[in-house]
């Protein structure tokens, strides 16, 4: 038996399916691994096999090469057409004649082979080996079933309801798709879960804020670089495209692309290869790219800003996400589930908020959506008396979040600030929070307006907690 944590049932001992059609190489198999405290099944031909593992319960398959009828490379490839993939660590099994057969099932997905007739010791090195492979399997789709539940879209209203059902179409397919919205409105949950329910699953998901990256370094980001590409390029590093070969690469904030990143991104896409800045190689990628902005591209087609030609190729379907006052039906649901996450993670009691409070949720115009939400909730929650949030703890949790109140509340100005650097800061703050709400959220255009680099603004917005 596996050893179980104190007060934990104990967990069964690893079963081992035994696919051989003679008798005599399943019973040696089996007498070994039970000897060595596992369980066994077994099946003379591959429909039965394939028959035992719908029951699940198995933990790695020991696979004959050569079965009458259907033979172990049939098993392997209808294994590999399920819709959750091989899903077990196959050991194919192999005649001294058949190596080269035993290569190919490799090659098809087979953790490893052996050689009749076995030793014993070198089966159960490759078994344990196996099942270790096996059980980071399983910690690995346990942790991306956590983050489905992390990065799940909450709500209710038809708005909601409408983006889901768009992610429920595109998400199998391998169209390009443009997330659109404000700030704050969940722009990258929606990436992750086109991600989350597509192929690519398995994948690696990377994402890329081109807003947040400075211009002259923003192709090496997406596309690599070599050696000496430029100063301080003293090593050659791969680019968010390799980065997220096999999966998705979500790029937020778009617009924000350079010139001369766009035409690259465009090639990129067109021709499914890439060149490292200083290099002259290109690099094949295989990435399925979902782009995502808060700006009106139409507008910049007409500026000549954003290339049309990369618009349209990566406008093959649009979601739009609404903003939270256009599903304010949704603000009770998502506020009751950040007041939980936020009594969590900071080990709080239980806490509850009244209809009042909720009401004046509710009536909030939310210009930074539903991370503005989020974040109020939680510093209710931290800040409030006691566990029933009441319309008084949600009044001064947003007077806390206005420049330089947690620090000046005592007399509600900034004049009783304790030295000259907190008053600077709590100017600031306010200052790009107003300016923030005047453009709508907008960073390209809050940081045009008020005379500072992009990265420069995201790094004030990381600081002062507005982001």
């Amino acid at each position: 038996m596996r050893v179980s944590a104190p007060g934990q049932s104990p967990t069964p001992a690893p079963r081992i399916l035994i696919v051989d059609d003679q008798g005599a190489v399943r019973d040696e198999l089996a007498y070994a691994l039970k000897f060595h405290g596992m369980r066994t099944a077994e099946a003379s031909d591959g429909p039965g096999a394939l028959s035992l593992l719908e029951q699940g319960d198995v933990d790695v398959i020991l696979l004959d090469i050569k079965l009458p009828g259907m033979d172990g490379l049939q098993v392997l490839d209808a294994l590999r057409q399920r819709t959750d993939g091989l899903r077990w660590p196959v050991i194919a099994i192999s005649g001294h004649g058949d190596i080269d057969t035993a290569v190919l099932a490799v090659r098809k997905g087979a953790y490893d082979f052996l050689q009749k007739p076995f030793d014993t010791d070198r089966m159960l090195v490759s078994v344990n080996n196996a099942l270790r492979l096996r059980a980071l399997q399983v910690e690995n789709d346990a942790l991306r079933t956590q983050l489905s539940r992390d990065y799940a879209i909450l709500g209710e209203s038809e708005a909601v309801e409408g983006v889901r059902r768009l992610i429920a179409k595109v998400a199998p397919t391998q169209a390009q798709v443009l997330i659109t919205g404000e700030n704050g409105t969940g722009k990258e949950l929606v990436a992750r879960q086109i991600h989350a329910q597509s192929p690519r699953a398995r994948g690696p998901f990377v994402a890329l804020n081109c807003a947040a990256i400075p211009e002259d370094l923003i192709e090496s980001e997406l596309f690599g670089h070599e050696r000496g590409a430029f100063t301080g390029a003293n090593k050659a590093r791969a680019g968010h495209f390799e980065a997220a070969g096999g999966g998705t690469l979500f790029l937020d904030e778009v617009g924000e692309l350079t010139p001369g990143a766009q035409a690259k991104l465009l090639r990129a896409l067109q021709e499914r290869v890439v060149t490292r800045v200083g290099g002259h190689e290109a690099i094949a990628v295989d990435v399925r790219v979902v782009a995502a902005t808060n700006q009106d591209l139409e507008a910049m087609l007409q500026a000549k800003t954003f290339r049309e030609d990369l618009y349209y190729r990566l406008l093959v379907v649009r979601i739009h996400v609404p903003p939270l006052r256009e599903r304010a039906a949704d603000i009770d649901l998502l506020a009751g589930y950040f007041l939980r996450e936020a009594c969590r993670r900071n080990s709080l009691g239980k806490r509850t908020f009244s209809d009042d409070a909720l009401a004046m949720l509710r009536s909030q115009p939310w210009p930074g959506n539903v991370r503005e939400l989020k974040n109020l909730v939680e510093a209710t929650a931290i800040l409030a008396e006691g566990d029933a949030i009441g319309v008084g703890d949600v009044r001064s949790a947003m007077a806390d979040q206005s420049a330089g109140s947690a620090a000046a509340r005592g007399n509600g100005d900034f004049y009783h600030m304790p030295d000259i650097e907190e008053f600077r800061a709590a100017c600031e703050r306010e200052f790009i929070r107003r300016k923030l709400i005047e453009n709508s959220g907008n960073i390209k255009r809050t940081a045009e307006r008020i005379g500072i680099q992009r990265s420069n603004l995201y790094k004030k917005l990381e600081r002062y907690g507005l982001k």
